[in-house]
C-alpha cells in the first residue's frame, strides 16, 4: 500500500517552528536573549574570555587562538552522520553559544539542500550578535574553481562576517594521479580561484594546500606565496592523512612562518586528521610553532578516523596554553574564547543528530572521563577529587550531583516533572515545555513497566529516541510480533501518518525485525537499504531498555537522494540515521527505521519544495519573455 499526499500539504508539517531537540546550558543566567536576523544579547555569557577584535587577516593579540570548527562540514563527511537543515541550525546555533570563532557550515555546491543550509545559516546565526559583539565567521568551502566559489559566496554573503574556503591539492602523489596536473598548472588554478573570490567582494578568503603533510617544503613556499599575493588571509596547512608525527608537524607550521613570502600578514591554521591517533597533538604542536587557528570538530567526526577533537584542543589549551607553549609568536601564553561549560551539551546534541555516539573512554565528554571504578581510586576521589581529576566534570556543563544521582532521587513511575527535569538539566539537557513534555510522556510509558526506577542511562536513552521525532511524518503506534523456530515471522504494524489516519499492514519476513520492516516499508511506500543496524542494552537486567540505531541509504525512486563529497567528488547516496528506545527490541526497532525513513522524507520533501518554487520562477520568466517578444522587442539592429 502507497500513499500518496502532495509534498505541499507534508511541507506545511515540515516547515513550522523547529521542533528539533535542543540540549543547551542547564543554567539558565547562560542563556543569551536571542531574536531572529537582528539579535540583542543582553547577557553575556560567563568564563568566555574576551577576544581581540576580528581582522580576517591577523590576530591582534598573538597569543589568541582562533577555534574554526568544521562539525556541519567535514564532520557530516562521516559515513552516516548525514543531518538535516534544522539539525544544522541548532548546532550551528550551539557552537555560537560554546563561542567558536568560524563556523564553516557546509560545502554549497554539494547539492541544493547544502547550499540552502549553509545560506540559512549565515542568514540567521551569522547576524546573531552578542552584547560584547561576539559573532561567528560563517565559512562555505569549495574547490579552487569559479563555479563552486561562486556557489560557496551566494551562500555565505548573508553573515556579517562571511569567508570563502577555497583548496587544491599539493602533494605529488595528489597531482599526478587524482588532478593529473602539473606544479605550475596547481599554483595557476589556486592563485585564479584566490583573485576570483576577492573579485566577488570576499575579503575573507581561506587557502587550503590539501595534503600539505606529505608536500613538498619548497612547493608549499611557493605556492603559499603566491595565494598571499593574490589575496588569501588565512593559510590553512593540513594534515589530510593523518600522516605527520607532531614534532613534524610543528617544523613544518614553523619552517612555513619564516619561508613563505608575506606569511607576517596571514594568519596560519592547522586542520589535522586523526588516521594515527595523533590528529590533537598535531594541531598543538601547531599553535606551540604559531598556527593562531585551529580546525576541529566536536567529538572528532569526519572522514574516515575523524578530526581534532574541539574539546580537547579547547581543555588542554585552557589547563595549559599559559605555561607550556612557549616558542611561537607572542608570550606562548596561549587562549581562546571558548565557554567550556557548552561543551557537554553541544558534544550530546551532535552524538544524537548525527546517530555517531561517543565511545565510553573518549577524552572529555565520553560516558567514562569522569566515572571511577576502582577502589584505589574511589578512596582518593572521596578524600580529594584532583587526586585522579585534571578538571572538574560541572567546568564542561556536565553535572555530577550527588553519588551520581542528582538529590539521591530514584526516578520511577511515582515521579513527576520536576524531578525528571531537574536531573535532565543535571545530565546537560535544557529542553523547552514542548520537548520536555515529549520526552517525559516516553519516560512515564516506560517507568510503569521498569522495576526499580530508571537510571541516568535509561533516561539519556529516552531523550535520544525524542530526538529522532524532529518534523516526524509517521508515527509507530502499534507492533503485534508472532515468531517461532518452525513457523513464518508475520509482524503486525499500525502507523499513524502525516494527515492523522493510521494505517495498519502485516507483513512476513526472516525475522520479527524484518517483518516489522517489511510492513513499515509497505505502509510508507518507500525502498531503502538498511546499511546498519545494532542493538545495545542501555542497563543490566531483564528489563533493561533496549537502544537501536540504524543507518539507511534510498534505493532509487522518488526518494533517490544523493550528496558530493568535498575531497574526492565522487557524488553517492545520502545516508540516514535513526535511533529508538523501548523495553521492546521489536518496537525500539520499529521506532529507529521510522526515525530514519522519517529524516529521508523529510529530506525528499524540501527538496522537491525547492524544485517546484524554482521551476514556478522559471515558467514566470518564460512567460514574461514571450509577452516581450510578441510585443515586437527589437533585440538587434
Amino acid at each position: 500500500m502507497k500513499l500518496l499526499i502532495k509534498s505541499s500539504v507534508l511541507l506545511s508539517l515540515l516547515l513550522s517552528p523547529t521542533n528539533a531537540f535542543t540540549p543547551g546550558t542547564f543554567l539558565p543566567r547562560q542563556k543569551p536573549h536571542r531574536q531572529l536576523i537582528t539579535p540583542l544579547f543582553t547577557t553575556t555569557p560567563p568564563s568566555r574570555k574576551p577576544r581581540p577584535p576580528y581582522i580576517p587577516n591577523t590576530i591582534p593579540d598573538p597569543d589568541y587562538v582562533r577555534i574554526f570548527d568544521t562539525t556541519l562540514r567535514d564532520g557530516e563527511q562521516s559515513p552516516g552522520a548525514t543531518l538535516t537543515s534544522s539539525e544544522k541550525l541548532e548546532i550551528a546555533r550551539m557552537l555560537s553559544k560554546l563561542g567558536v570563532d568560524i563556523i564553516e557550515a557546509g560545502f554549497p555546491i554539494a547539492s541544493p539542500d547544502d547550499f540552502a543550509a549553509v545560506k540559512q545559516i549565515a542568514d540567521v546565526v551569522g547576524n546573531e550578535v552578542y552584547e560584547d559583539g561576539y559573532v561567528p565567521v560563517i565559512c562555505g568551502l569549495s574547490r579552487a574553481n569559479e563555479k563552486d566559489i561562486e556557489r560557496a559566496w551566494e551562500a555565505v554573503k548573508g553573515a556579517q562576517r562571511p569567508r570563502v574556503h577555497t583548496f587544491i591539492a599539493t602533494s605529488a602523489i595528489h597531482m599526478e594521479t587524482k588532478l593529473k596536473k602539473s606544479p605550475d598548472e596547481v599554483v595557476e588554478i589556486a592563485v585564479r580561484a584566490v583573485k576570483f573570490a576577492r573579485g566577488l567582494g570576499c575579503e575573507d578568503v581561506e587557502f587550503s594546500p590539501e595534503d600539505a603533510g606529505r608536500s613538498d617544503p619548497e612547493f608549499l613556499y611557493r605556492i603559499l606565496s603566491e595565494v598571499i599575493k593574490a589575496g588569501a588571509t588565512t593559510l590553512n596547512i593540513p594534515d589530510t592523512t593523518g600522516w605527520n608525527m607532531p614534532w613534524e608537524f610543528g617544523d613544518l607550521i614553523k619552517s612555513l612562518r619564516e619561508n613563505v613570502e608575506g606569511g607576517d600578514n596571514v594568519v596560519f591554521s592547522t586542520h589535522c586528521q586523526n588516521d594515527l591517533g595523533l590528529a590533537t597533538a598535531n594541531s598543538l604542536a601547531g599553535a606551540k610553532n604559531g598556527a593562531r587557528q585551529l580546525e576541529c570538530t566536536i567529538n572528532g567526526i569526519g572522514e574516515r578516523a575523524g578530526n581534532a577533537s574541539l574539546e580537547e584542543i579547547v581543555m588542554s589549551l585552557a589547563l595549559k596554553g599559559g605555561t607550556h607553549f612557549k616558542g611561537g609568536p607572542g608570550s606562548g601564553k596561549l587562549y581562546t574564547s571558548i565557554n567550556p561549560v557548552h561543551i557537554t551539551p553541544t558534544s550530546k546534541m551532535v552524538s544524537e543528530y548525527t546517530g555517531m555516539i561517543c565511545q565510553p573512554h573518549k577524552a572529555i565528554v565520553g560516558a567514562n572521563a569522569f566515572q571511577h571504578e576502582s577502589g584505589i581510586h574511589q578512596d582518593g576521589m572521596i578524600k580529594n577529587k584532583e587526586t585522579y581529576e585534571i578538571m572538574t566534570p560541572e567546568s564542561i556543563g556536565l553535572m555530577r550531583g550527588d553519588s551520581q544521582s542528582g538529590a539521591g532521587i530514584v526516578l520511577g513511575k511515582h515521579s513527576g516533572r520536576n524531578a525528571v527535569s531537574t536531573r535532565l538539566k543535571e545530565l546537560g539537557y535544557d529542553l523547552d515545555e514542548e520537548k520536555f513534555t515529549a520526552v517525559f510522556t516516553r519516560f512515564k510509558e516506560v517507568a510503569e513497566k521498569k522495576k526499580g526506577g530508571l537510571e541516568d542511562d535509561d533516561l539519556e536513552a529516552l531523550v535520544l529516541d525524542q530526538s529522532g521525532n524532529i518534523n516526524y511524518l509517521w508515527e509507530v503506534v502499534g507492533v503485534q510480533c508472532v515468531t517461532s523456530m518452525n513457523g513464518i515471522p508475520t509482524a503486525t504494524v499500525t502507523m499513524k501518518g502525516p494527515d492523522g489516519v493510521e494505517r495498519y499492514v502485516a507483513a512476513t519476513g526472516t525475522g520479527p525485525v524484518d517483518a516489522v520492516y517489511k510492513a513499515i516499508d509497505q505502509i510508507i511506500g518507500v525502498t531503502v537499504v538498511l546499511e546498519n543496524y545494532s542493538l545495545q542494552s542501555v542497563t543490566e537486567g531483564i528489563e533493561a531498555l533496549a537502544t537501536t540505531r540504524v543507518t539507511i541509504a534510498a534505493q532509487g525512486g522518488s526518494t533517490s537522494s544523493t550528496a558530493m563529497n568535498a575531497q574526492s567528488g565522487l557524488v553517492s547516496e545520502r545516508r540516514f540515521t535513526g535511533s529508538g528506545s523501548d523495553n521492546d527490541v521489536v518496537v525500539s526497532s520499529a521506532r529507529a527505521y521510522t526515525s530514519a525513513l522519517n529524516k529521508l522524507l523529510s529530506w525528499r520533501l524540501r527538496r522537491e519544495a525547492k524544485d517546484e518554487d524554482e521551476n514556478s520562477k522559471n515558467a514566470r520568466k518564460g512567460a514574461g519573455d514571450a509577452i516581450l517578444a510578441g510585443e515586437g522587442v527589437v533585440t538587434e539592429v
